[in-house]
């Protein structure tokens, strides 16, 4: 019979045919969907993220478990939906003003929902304003700012003080990106930086008040 470790493990191989047919497998042997998520499909990402942020794997292996794992989440949504399981946190993700690059983004989107949050992805190119409005509107917990330009960390900046000014302390800011240092982060007044997708849930984490897997 499945189980866990073995669905973990195939999501962090990235094994989307193996880790298919061991969710169905733990399904099909009376497990709840929300115990196949919790300790089954979450703890495989969490691997890849330690992976990757130790430069054992890199971006191609990690877009590989990403989606074994978003097949097999597939097959809960049902069941989850059913029970009326959601993700414990929210995050909104974007990048910044001006800059049209998202791999990175795209990286730590991926993360997050591999961690099983609800990521609300706005996309690049995104002004202030429009990061003002959607954490009005969607309350999250976690609010990704992103850039890779060294001519865009002033949009950076003028993005925190927008979410500052409009008074949504309650979204935890962390910020990320090739020309992005720890330093920064702190100077423009974010809650967090994260050198790399594999980090960042780690960060969030961290944040939120809660041990990292």
């Amino acid at each position: 019979m499945a189980n866990m470790s073995e669905l973990s493990t195939a999501v962090a191989t990235g094994k989307r045919v193996d880790a298919v047919r061991l969710t169905k497998e733990l399904l099909e042997a009376g497990e709840p969907a929300k115990r196949i998520v919790d300790e089954g499909l979450v703890p495989g990402m969490a691997v890849v993220g330690e992976r990757f942020r130790c430069n054992e794997i890199f971006v191609p292996e990690m877009l590989v478990a990403a989606r074994a794992m978003k097949e097999a989440l597939k097959l809960l949504e049902a069941d989850l939906a059913a029970a009326g399981v959601k993700p414990e946190f929210t995050a909104v993700i974007g990048t910044v003003q001006g800059d049209l690059h998202d791999i990175g983004k795209n990286l730590v989107a991926t993360m997050w929902r591999g961690a099983n949050f609800e990521v609300v992805d706005l996309g690049t190119n995104v002004p202030p304003a429009r990061y003002v409005e959607v954490v009005r509107e969607r309350k999250p917990h976690v609010v990704g700012i992103s850039a890779l330009l060294t001519t865009t960390m002033p949009a950076m900046r003028e993005t925190v003080r927008a979410l500052r000014e409009a008074g949504v302390d309650g979204a935890k800011v962390v910020v990320g990106g090739a020309p992005i240092t720890e330093e920064f982060a702190r100077e423009i007044g974010a809650d967090g930086f994260a050198a790399d997708a594999g980090a960042a849930v780690d960060v969030v984490k961290r944040l939120l008040g809660r041990a990292v897997a």
